[in-house]
């Protein structure tokens, strides 16, 4: 089961790549993310969810730490929200928040380590994904050609 979801984000990241660097192919890349953000979020938020709440012996060996992790995967989380701006972008942002420290409250009952400094973090990145998104919108994505 881990095999095929490590597959899976692997594809994921290749065809993001592969959207990102066909000459500027960006804004379409960023259009697809608007277009699909309910699929795109649900997504991100089972895998966080999962990979949250597996016991594992210890930590794999991955580049960073534990926190520039949860910034980047919260601040992705809701980037796509915030980039489509539906109407409820900011309720979804603290039920996001909520869910978080759902987790850090579950972990230490699935053997797994809490630590409020994650939830901090978490919430700082879906700040930062919401303002990140919000700059791209009004950059280039505020015309109509976009929506």
């Amino acid at each position: 089961m881990p095999r095929k979801l490590g597959n899976l984000i692997i594809s994921v990241f290749y065809l993001i790549y592969q959207y990102s660097n066909l000459g500027g192919n960006l804004i379409r890349l960023l259009i697809l993310l608007r277009t699909y953000w309910f699929a795109v979020t649900v997504f991100l938020l089972a895998v966080i969810t999962f990979l949250s709440l597996t016991p594992m012996p210890e930590l794999p060996a991955v580049p960073g730490n534990d926190k520039i992790h949860h910034f980047i995967a919260y601040s992705a989380l809701m980037f796509s929200v915030a980039l489509r701006k539906s109407k409820y972008w900011p309720a979804v942002g603290l039920f996001l928040i909520f869910w978080s420290g759902a987790i850090e409250l579950i972990q230490p009952y699935v053997n797994r380590h809490s630590d409020w400094m994650d939830l901090l973090t978490n919430c700082a990145g879906i700040i930062i994904g919401a303002i990140t998104a919000s700059l791209i919108n009004y950059t280039f994505l505020r015309s109509e050609n976009f929506k």
